[in-house]
């Protein structure tokens, strides 16, 4: 991870302004490349229970979501009755939605589904991009697209599997924090730095 002291005065891509935890987020997690099963699926939930929201709200969230959902454990969400979406419903620690918190049983099930009979989860996403993060080289934050067409394709086959609130635009999101693309403005210090990750978001 990298330090926040060592990149203090670096220019950054303007969307985590002047807010710490953003910062960090920017700074260590956006846009590096993730290959885990696992974590794919916690990264694909969360965005669909940011739709209608804002990521930051999500993010000041996130452990809170990890705690209720048990680590974001598919195998355990998957199983998750009645019972259980009620006590999340009273959780106000989380994004309380109803047909959001049953979003995430429907793609567990879906994720378990690619993973046991499917070509596995990350294989499946990255294959849309050759197994490696499209590079995009923008300058202003207007010219990066809400979705594309590969978002669009990523969309369709996941809804058809069987995945919720996976929309083009919630997958295009998606895409960028994962490092599916690169989409850090070309002044930013991480457009750079992203690009030395290797297959396992390592440099």
């Amino acid at each position: 991870m990298i330090e926040l002291a060592r990149v203090e005065n670096a220019k950054r891509c303007p969307w985590p302004k002047d807010d710490p935890p953003y910062i960090a987020y920017h700074d260590n997690e956006w846009g590096v490349p993730e290959y885990d099963d696992r974590a794919l699926y916690e990264k694909l939930v969360l965005d669909g229970f940011q739709a209608g929201l804002s990521w930051i709200i999500i993010l000041r969230k996130r452990e809170n979501f990890r705690r209720a959902f048990e680590g974001f454990v598919p195998e355990k969400i998957a199983r998750y009755r009645p019972a259980k979406i009620e006590r999340l419903m009273q959780d106000a620690g989380i994004v309380r939605n109803r047909a959001k918190i049953e979003g995430a049983v429907l793609s567990a099930r879906a994720w378990l589904e690619v993973m046991e009979k499917g070509p596995g989860f990350a294989k499946l996403l990255w294959d849309f991009v050759d197994g490696k993060p499209k590079v995009n080289r923008y300058r202003t934050t207007g010219q990066v697209p809400a979705e594309t067409a590969t978002s669009r394709a990523i969309s369709n086959e996941l809804s058809g599997r069987g995945f919720k609130f996976c929309g083009p635009t919630i997958v295009y999101a998606f895409m960028q924090a994962v490092g599916m693309v690169n989409d850090h403005l070309v002044s930013c210090h991480r457009h750079a730095a992203c690009q030395t990750f290797g297959p396992k978001g390592r440099a």
